[in-house]
């Protein structure tokens, strides 16, 4: 069960590195622009695999989003990733009480 909630862990970091390229000016239009192919990826009716199909049609939409997701990361300047990752890193991080 730790591997799940560790697996959640990492798609919530990836998605809210997502939200912080498509958010800084600094990022480059493509990152932008293949983080945006994602979204629309995971919410069209059109897909690869059919998501009638229970486990296989959500896995597709998983897998290609990824991808997408990693293309664009590709695209972002090494202290841009590495800024944005912070960032995310600091937000993620649970508040110690």
């Amino acid at each position: 069960m730790w591997k799940l909630g560790r697996l959640w862990t990492l798609f919530r970091k990836e998605l809210l590195l997502a939200w912080a390229v498509l958010r800084d000016p600094r990022a480059p239009r493509a990152a932008k622009l293949a983080t945006l192919a994602a979204v629309l990826y995971v919410v069209s009716p059109i897909d690869l695999v059919s998501d009638f199909i229970p486990v296989l049609g959500w896995l597709d939409d998983g897998i290609v989003a990824y991808l997408l997701l990693q293309v664009a990361f590709k695209f972002l300047p090494p202290e841009l990733m590495a800024a944005l990752r912070s960032k995310v890193e600091s937000r993620a991080r649970p508040v110690a009480r």
